[in-house]
């Protein structure tokens, strides 16, 4: 598994879902954008960190009482207690949110051990004292709190879908209050430095656009004029 640097992961926080989608879209990667899932609380600090999974099936009644939440082995209990420093707990949930994939406690007990964030394709419960704690989650919606045998925790860490998005260990989540993108953990590196100076391009065509500039040749930017006002105004940044 790739291991992504610290320097890439901060990068990737000066750069918007958006951003990323088009550079990946360039790539050749075109389903990396998490569907149906949305931040608890928008105007949060834009969420980035390597993916730890946790993959739910359907519950069987036989199997699956409320009593095994007491396993100090249980696979979601587990998982939060695992989850690394700084890594994205991303949750499958197969879509459905009739079942609380985690609660207020746990999303608590994540944010005090320092993981990054918290991300299902199901739903939570507690969603409103969740979206008040400093920690970036995102879910699909709010679950019914009492349902909460429905899911079956099956497996840590291996590939998972969530909201219709292959998701490895390792992959680099990033999340903002548009939603949350994949990035390939072999690829982040590039996809941080092209993300930084697409970033950059914007800042430029939003001050032209500003003082009346039109968007014929600047975006995209096809000009001569404004290519060489780009590269001087780079120079100066």
């Amino acid at each position: 598994m790739t291991k992504v640097a610290k320097a890439t992961i901060e990068r990737l926080k000066k750069v918007s879902t958006a951003t990323i989608a088009t550079c990946l879209f360039k790539k050749g990667l075109k389903n990396q954008f998490i569907q149906n899932v949305k931040p608890l609380k928008l105007g949060k600090p834009i969420m980035v960190g390597e993916a730890y999974t946790l993959r739910y099936i359907p519950a069987r009644e036989d199997l699956n009482p409320i009593t095994v939440f007491k396993d100090p082995k249980h696979l979601q209990r587990v998982a939060v207690e695992e989850c690394p420093e700084g890594s994205v707990l991303v949750i499958d949930s197969r879509k459905d949110a009739r079942a609380a994939s985690a609660g207020s406690i746990l999303a608590t007990r994540l944010m005090k051990r320092g993981v990054a964030g918290l991300v299902t394709d199901g739903g939570f419960r507690d969603s409103a004292e969740i979206a008040d704690l400093d920690f970036p989650s995102y879910h699909n919606r709010p679950s019914a709190p009492t349902n909460l045998t429905l899911h079956q925790a099956i497996a840590i860490n291996e590939p998972i879908g969530c909201g219709d998005v292959a998701v490895f260990p390792g992959d680099v989540i990033v999340g903002d209050d548009d939603g949350i993108m994949v990035i390939p953990a072999n690829i982040a590196d590039e996809v941080a430095d092209e993300c930084l100076q697409m970033t950059l391009f914007e800042e430029f065509v939003f001050e032209k656009i500003l003082l009346g500039q039109t968007i014929i040749g600047l975006y995209p930017l096809t000009d001569a004029k404004l290519i060489s006002e780009f590269e001087d105004w780079k120079q100066n940044k």
